[in-house]
């Protein structure tokens, strides 16, 4: 029965892992999730995150009798999700000024977020809906400021792309 407790089972290899001790495979094992203090940290974090959105919308089906005033509540509730998602990225801005390296940016992604951010805000504005306006302009904003990071900080090309080269 000792295979089957729980705690038994976070600590078991799964995948290739299970093969870690084969020389043939060249594998090395990886720890179970419950050694890594970080990894508890996120699962924790986004544990809590997803019970706030079910309390949310729990709250919006149960305790918000007129459709009307559930809409928008709800529109209010995920302007703010939305937001604080373009806002996150300059969590860095500090160690990137600290560092003047852009290498933890992602440049894809600022792109991406630039033109996914500007398309819904235009759409928004089609619609004369300012909770699709409001809760997009920030990742506008926010790409601009990494775009100039990108700009004052350039990446600097990985020293093992360079000993690669042929």
């Amino acid at each position: 029965m000792r295979g089957l407790h729980p705690w038994h089972v976070l600590r078991r290899p799964l995948g290739p892992q299970a093969h870690a001790n084969d020389p043939e495979c060249g594998q090395r094992p990886v720890p179970a999730l419950s050694h890594h203090g970080s990894q508890r940290v996120v699962l924790l974090q986004t544990a809590t995150l997803l019970g706030v959105l079910l309390l949310g919308y729990g709250y919006f089906w149960l305790l918000v009798p007129n459709p009307e005033a559930r809409l928008q509540q709800l529109g209010l509730f995920c302007s703010v999700f939305t937001i604080s998602m373009y806002l996150s990225p300059l969590a860095d801005l500090a160690k990137v000024i600290q560092t003047k390296s852009t290498q933890c940016l992602s440049y894809p992604l600022t792109i991406a977020t630039l033109l996914t951010s500007a398309s819904w805000c235009l759409y928004g504005f089609r619609l004369r809906d300012p909770y699709i306006m409001v809760s997009n302009f920030p990742g506008i904003v926010t790409s601009f400021i990494r775009f100039w990071l990108f700009w004052k900080y350039p990446q600097e090309q990985d020293r093992n792309y360079w000993l690669l080269q042929t």
